[in-house]
């Protein structure tokens, strides 16, 4: 392999970009692929797990691999775009050695997993060789704190043993640290295909806001079981962090009185509209919307108005346009007055008034609308976003294009997306190298 150095820290390749000979980019890598075997020989690399496209993880044989450099991947431009499926021989070591629990040979003193090394050998082949390990400190508190407490050390593998075992309350801060540059989405993926225990380590040490965002875009079945396993108040600060549409959504979802139980551990003021979202019928413009839009009073400012939009935590969608409303401006507001479009806002001087360029021409949604009436609206008039309101001209919310998606597609589009194979014929290399490591 031309350019690998003599060792690598596995957990720092997650995320490192993926080019074939030419220099395009294909992915990103997420793991590396590892067959363990009877001690003391070392694990063997089998390769890497890229992703190549949205929620498509593949296998990269790493006799493809021909440079590891610390910001970049290049292979000999062969890939398989067959979805890649962990087999029962196999160990991923970001998704599983991290975060373990081992001992010393010697002294059987327990240690934490911070990282693991792979080095060449001279028959190309690339083993696992060294552990980094921490001595009297975990590396992470739940909600995302460092603690780096006690000793790091870089100990030879056949130094220390126990990541063949079945660990029971293993840790998740390895993993997270690793991949804590990834979207929401990507790293819900990343949860989706973890074996049960280790999605409820991940869940345990996830901050609630970034286990709210994951949540948000996992199926529907993950979602349960992942708040099942958390204490009822922890769960009940998840569901606060959510978008109060997609905590309706999951509320929904459980028996009655868990659903009632949850509602009551949130504050009240968050529980509030969750609750009133819960009383609409599912398929229907109340069902979809959110309680959160952007809404300010006639007399702000389009300088106002642009401060509310450039917030970089709003949906797109929600920022593609403010409601104009009297006081108060939370929802269920005072009159809805109209809407005004970002791009309206650009054009205009920073002192203007909103009330004096507010767009009334399109009628709002009511709440009892259908879902297939609010997508022809949104498809008609080219909108990403359109209001709620009641039949007493108070605002509701807004429903936005990715909630009308997301119902309009099958119910399991998201797992259908997560777990979908390609049709792709069998790799004979990749079954080789698989096969042959999995039969030792």
């Amino acid at each position: 392999m031309s350019g690998a150095p003599t060792r690598v820290f596995i957990a720092r390749l997650a995320g490192i970009a993926v080019f074939d000979p030419a220099g395009d980019q294909v992915g990103r890598v997420r793991d590396v692929v590892v067959a363990l075997r009877l001690a003391p020989r070392p694990p063997r690399v089998l390769g890497l797990v890229v992703e190549v496209g949205p929620r498509r993880p593949v296998f990269l044989p790493i006799t493809r691999v021909l440079v590891v450099e610390a910001d970049a991947i290049i292979f000999d431009g062969r890939l398989n775009m067959r979805r890649f499926s962990k087999r029962e021989s196999e160990t991923l070591v970001i998704a599983e050695m991290l975060d373990r629990t081992i001992r010393f040979c010697d002294s059987g003193e327990p240690v934490s997993v911070v990282d693991v090394a792979m080095e060449p050998t001279r028959t190309r082949d690339w083993l696992v060789t060294k552990v980094a390990v921490l001595r009297g400190g975990r590396g992470l508190r739940r909600g995302g704190g460092l603690r780096r407490r006690g000793e790091s050390l870089v100990v030879d593998w056949d130094a220390v043993e126990g990541f063949s075992a079945v660990e029971h309350g293993q840790g998740a801060a390895g993993l997270i640290a690793a991949f804590g540059q990834m979207k929401a989405a990507d790293l819900a993926n990343v949860v989706h295909e973890l074996p049960p225990k280790r999605r409820t380590e991940v869940a345990a040490a996830l901050d609630d806001e970034r286990l709210a965002d994951v949540l948000e875009e996992l199926p529907e079945d993950d979602q349960i079981e992942i708040l099942g396993e958390l204490e009822a108040d922890r769960a009940a600060d998840v569901l606060e962090a959510m978008g109060p549409d997609d905590a309706a959504d999951l509320l929904g979802e459980l028996p009655t009185e868990q659903r009632e139980q949850l509602l009551t551990l949130m504050e009240p003021q968050e529980a509030a509209p969750v609750r009133r979202l819960l009383t609409y019928e599912d398929h229907s413009a109340g069902g979809l919307m959110t309680t959160e839009p952007v809404i300010v009073p006639p007399d702000a400012t389009v300088a106002e108005a642009l401060a509310q939009i450039r917030n970089p935590d709003l949906n797109p969608a929600l920022a593609a346009q403010v409601y104009v409303c009297r006081p108060p401006t939370a929802t269920p507001t005072g009159r809805y007055l109209g809407t005004v479009h970002f791009q309206k806002l650009l054009r205009e001087p920073p002192p203007t008034l909103v009330s004096g360029i507010v767009d009334t021409a399109l009628d709002p949604l009511r709440p009892t609308m259908t879902l297939e009436a609010v997508a022809m609206i949104l498809a008609t008039y080219n909108l990403v976003a359109a209001p709620v309101v009641d039949e007493n001209g108070h605002l509701l919310g807004a429903v936005t294009i990715d909630d009308v998606l997301d119902h309009l597609l099958p119910e399991d589009w998201r797992e259908a997306a997560m777990d979908a194979a390609a049709e792709a014929a069998a790799d004979p290399e990749e079954e080789a190298l698989r096969g042959a490591e999995g039969a030792r």
